[in-house]
């Protein structure tokens, strides 16, 4: 049995990442790479410009890694720099609010250093927790000392789904899961194989002055496609643990008629001409 790497985006300083790594410790040896600080809505971000500053800083006794870079930069380097061996799973978070929804799904730094795990060929699993409403206020109290009972239970439900993933494998021919659970969740409570909820969001950035704009992002707006029916987002509303096996993006089907048009090139006098070099 391999190893176990962790990372999120919240930063070393996650109320979730000792629960977390504990939690998971009986599976396998857990080494932990993670951002100084919070890196969320960064998506699958690697720095390219600058160096990337890494720092062992172990916390209540759990390996831990600390650097400058991103989550998905943590997952490489954690993959492929830091040690001998590569990891048997990657496991990122766990996420302070949801990441359910394919628009928040696609900027997450959570789902960000699951997929680093999956380009590495590595069985990798993103888990997220939050509230339906009033978030703002429920992401201040989960870093009180108080809510670590609650992080705890968390963490023993994502143990739980790790150790049938170990066991069994990645499910179907899905890349990565990324599991969405209601705070206050733990191994007894119910769950659901859900799908992708196909939203998205329209403005994000408020303008502050005549030159700057703030993020504050209100909620989702826009749907496409599908039904939400089995949707990720309505077992979050449900109460229910969402287990969304994610095929990462693969070709569209496009029909005949369809491709015909998008194939279709215009034809001048020297199209049949051979090029000259």
């Amino acid at each position: 049995m391999g190893w176990i790497l962790v990372t999120n985006d919240d930063g070393w300083d996650s109320p979730a990442l000792v629960p977390l790594v504990r939690a998971l410790s009986p599976l396998a040896e857990v080494r932990t790479v993670v951002p100084d600080r919070e890196r969320s809505w960064i998506s699958k971000a690697i720095t390219r410009f600058d160096d990337v500053e890494v720092e062992r800083a172990d916390k209540e006794d759990c390996a831990i890694w600390r650097t400058t870079g991103c989550p998905a930069d943590c997952a490489q380097i954690g993959i492929h720099s830091l040690f001998d061996t590569l990891p048997s799973l990657v496991v990122s978070g766990i996420n302070v609010g949801f990441n359910h929804g394919l628009a928040f799904f696609l900027s997450s730094g959570t789902v960000g250093g699951a997929t680093e795990g999956w380009i590495a060929g590595l069985p990798a699993l993103a888990f997220s927790t939050g509230v339906t409403e009033h978030h703002e206020r429920w992401a201040g109290e989960v870093l009180e000392p108080e809510a670590r009972g609650d992080w705890e239970r968390g963490a023993a439900l994502c143990a739980q789904i790790a150790a049938t993933v170990q066991e069994r494998g990645m499910p179907g021919h899905s890349d990565l899961l990324s599991v969405n659970f209601p705070w206050g969740s733990g191994p007894e409570t119910a769950r659901e194989v859900t799908e992708l909820g196909r939203v998205g969001y329209d403005q994000v950035f408020q303008r502050q002055t005549a030159t700057t704009y703030a993020h504050k992002f209100s909620g989702f707006s826009r749907r496409s496609g599908a039904s939400l029916a089995k949707s990720d987002l309505i077992a979050a509303r449900q109460g229910v643990v969402s287990i969304t096996p994610v095929q990462l993006p693969s070709t569209a089907e496009v029909p005949d008629a369809e491709r015909g048009a998008l194939e279709q090139a215009e034809r001048s006098e020297d199209a049949d001409r051979p090029r000259e070099f």
